[in-house]
């Protein structure tokens, strides 16, 4: 009887298990003249003085046989070019509130030394400064962000550093730029006042910061984009009291912070981690939809027009480092976990383009999920680049709207949205649609009804591999690349798709 009970319930189970995955999810797309411009900003990147970010990785020095430009490395500049980068966040992070700028130009050999005292400890000679930054900028064709120090710095500190990097007529700050080799300014628009002013950058209340920032704003021209720092994570209280406390026209952008961490005292191993590791890690992940919409609520509340951008200019998972590395440097591997984790995150400030207008990936070189590592001669793309390059399509594109409703991913009882997605047009007519599937085990069917659209042919592209853990090392640097997709039909403009486990699919129609 125990028997024939036991296969009585493995047929149903195993019934139910093949019915839930038959399960077709139906997505309707919808074009609206009201639809918001997925800002190009929002595919941003970010390097900060920490562990091989930006000395051995991005900059080598111009004595290097490394083939560079000025010092930075011509294959890193080449990957992010063909990346098409829009922006770059610098010089922090936490070590931004450290940092003094003036300490970064001029002659290399009279420039001061500094102590690194967030990131390790390591003693940094300042030979990569503003004209460096801004200068590699230019050769990348991405717009500079500048993060000012406001946790140790001084109003006039700040003052100075803008004119410095934008004023054209003669003044001080000017004069010292020409001397220092450059006429022309950059004519920098991006500028944060201060970082994380919660936490490393000041310990600061929201009331205290808000009145900081006032001051601050005061003494910067109108004509940039003045930057707060913002929220940790679902810091509601704190954005709130931000845009209760300081005027709109004083104010551009409010930042946001959220890392994908499963527990900050055990994070877990970049590489060889379990389901459940993976699980948590996505529920973190997926937490930036909440975050972003009752962020955007409160904005709302005082800036009903949507004029001030919501800058989630710190994301992406955060795990142990790398064994035998130095702790202070916050290196790490990247698996297909990173690249489902990238997918998902960058389908969320798709959809939320109305309100989000710049992001900036956690770090672009050698730190946390870096698009690009690099073995001193050596470099490669990780899976998270191929996937922002993947995505780069977006950039500038008209959102369209999606309506549907995800299947599930199961495991131990708690369930997740399996499938993400977001769609734009761009100004050529062309259709791209973005899908995640974050199932660990199994595939999902999608339909998607294209007969609006004004697009007959369409193309694939996906990225996955045969594990969750794996990853382009220095030895097998194309293990994980972009493949043609032809898991698809057009049956009279409706997209019959099967998506595989852990992978990320755009499908462009012309």
């Amino acid at each position: 009887m125990k028997k024939t009970l036991l296969v009585a319930f493995l047929i149903i189970t195993c019934a139910r298990n093949s019915f839930a995955q038959s399960q077709t999810t139906v997505i309707s797309i919808k074009e609206t003249t009201t639809s918001p411009i997925i800002n190009k900003n929002i595919y941003g990147h970010f390097a900060e003085h920490l562990g091989r970010s930006i000395y051995g990785g991005f900059f080598v020095g111009d004595t290097s046989k490394i083939p560079n430009t000025n010092g930075v490395r011509n294959d890193i500049i080449k990957a992010l070019k063909e990346l098409k980068i829009p922006n770059l966040r610098w010089p922090g992070g936490c070590f931004a509130d450290t940092y003094h700028w003036k300490d970064g130009i001029g002659p290399k050999e009279n420039r001061p030394t500094i102590v690194n005292q967030w990131w390790g400890g390591v003693t940094e000679d300042n030979s990569f400064g503003t004209h460096d930054f801004l200068n590699m900028c230019e050769l990348l064709g991405a717009e500079p962000y500048l993060s000012g120090n406001v946790g140790s710095g001084t109003v006039q500190e700040l003052s100075d550093w803008v004119q410095y990097a934008n004023f054209k007529g003669k003044s001080p700050m000017s004069d010292l730029r020409t001397k220092n080799g450059r006429t022309e300014p950059w004519k920098v628009n991006f500028w944060g006042i201060g970082n994380e002013a919660w936490g490393c950058g000041g310990n600061m209340t929201a009331d205290y910061y808000a009145n900081e920032y006032r001051k601050y704003a005061t003494f910067m021209p109108n004509d940039i984009v003045r930057i707060a720092s913002g929220a940790n994570s679902d810091n509601y209280n704190w954005t709130e009291t931000l845009m209760k406390n300081i005027p709109a026209n004083m104010l551009g952008g409010l930042a946001l912070h959220h890392y994908s961490v499963i527990d900050w005292n055990k994070k877990g191993d970049g590489v060889d981690f379990t389901e459940d590791q993976y699980f948590a890690t996505m529920k973190e992940a997926l937490k930036m939809e909440e975050l972003v919409t009752k962020h955007s609520a409160i904005m709302d509340k005082y800036d009903p027009n949507k004029k001030i951008d919501l800058v989630v200019d710190e994301w992406g998972g955060w795990y142990d480092v790398e064994k035998g590395t130095n702790p202070g440097f916050l290196f790490q591997q990247n698996t297909m976990r990173d690249a489902v984790l990238a997918g998902a995150t960058l389908n969320i400030f798709n959809n939320h383009a109305d309100r989000v207008r710049m992001a900036n990936l956690a770090q672009c070189v050698n730190v946390l999920q870096a698009v690009i590592l690099t073995d001193k001669a050596k470099m490669i793309t990780t899976p998270t680049y191929h996937v922002m390059k993947m995505y780069n399509v977006h950039q500038d594109a008209t959102l369209l709207n999606l309506n549907f409703s995800a299947p599930n991913y199961t495991y131990r009882g708690e369930s997740l949205p399996a499938v993400s997605a977001s769609a734009s047009k761009d100004k050529s007519g062309k259709v791209h649609i973005s899908i995640v599937n974050i199932d660990s085990k199994n595939k999902n069917k999608i339909e998607i009804d294209v007969n609006n659209l004004g697009v007959k042919n369409f193309t694939g592209t996906i990225l996955n591999a045969s594990k969750l853990q794996d990853f382009n090392s220095f030895d097998t640097p194309n293990k994980i690349v972009p493949t043609a997709f032809k898991g698809f039909e057009n049956k009279k403009g409706k997209l019959e798709i099967t998506i595989p486990p852990f992978s990320v699919l755009v499908l462009e129609g012309k």
